[in-house]
């Protein structure tokens, strides 16, 4: 009797010795996955965290919140909620950000410049904003003086702005896939592949994909955003 309980208490320590050794490999393949997976999305900037940025850069300038609203118009609870990444962010918010904290929007994304004229098809990198349901591909050349900006952005299903832009520039969008609805100064514009609309950017517009299915669109803006 006492040689069996010392076999199955054999038996079940090496099972436990054995169990822990599976969970500490499994963790050491997890933690080497995200790893990999953080490393992989920076590269390609997927994962870029605007908000941690805006924070860190806010606060070693030694400015309150406040102080930042009044800067950029926009309200302390607005960007609250930004830092904390819990708000969407539209581009031109993010523009009048970086203009009150002295640094180019580039600044807040993980992607590294090209002083070329041509952009290859390697060379496009997907990046999101924070909150920002649009994907973006950088498609213009860096060189210094340059004015516009030019991007293929796509638009997921049903997606639709909430918040109104206004700001200086100009704007052309393109439609390489689907139909998008763009509202410039409350006029509806319904544009279908092929088709392209240009307009101040003054004029208060938004825009929104009717469509079950992505469109993409080639916009070229001013000025330089990135």
């Amino acid at each position: 009797m006492f040689s069996n309980t010392k076999i199955i208490f054999i038996l079940l320590k090496n099972i436990l010795k054995t169990l822990y050794i599976v969970i500490v490999l499994i963790l050491v393949i997890l933690k080497l996955f995200n790893l990999y997976l953080k490393s992989w999305l920076r590269k390609w900037g997927i994962m870029v965290d605007i908000h941690t940025k805006i924070r860190e850069l806010r606060q070693q300038q030694g400015l309150t919140l406040k102080e930042l609203s009044e800067n950029t118009n926009l309200s302390v609870g607005f960007l609250s909620q930004v830092e904390r990444g819990t708000s969407s962010l539209a581009i031109t918010s993010l523009k009048k950000i970086a203009d009150s904290l002295g640094v180019e929007m580039s600044y807040f994304f993980q992607q590294e410049m090209n002083n070329n004229y041509v952009v290859k098809l390697d060379d496009h990198k997907v990046f999101q904003v924070d909150g920002n349901e649009s994907k973006y591909v950088k498609v213009s050349g860096n060189f210094q003086g340059r004015s516009m900006e030019s991007l293929i952005v796509t638009l997921r299903p049903f997606q639709q702005d909430i918040q109104t832009s206004s700001h200086p520039g100009e704007e052309f969008h393109y439609v390489l896939k689907g139909q998008v609805i763009i509202y410039v100064d409350n006029n509806e514009y319904v544009l279908n592949a092929g088709e392209s609309i240009h307009f101040p950017s003054e004029k208060v517009h938004k825009w929104e994909n009717p469509l079950s299915e992505e469109t993409v669109i080639l916009s070229v803006l001013t000025p330089v955003l990135f």
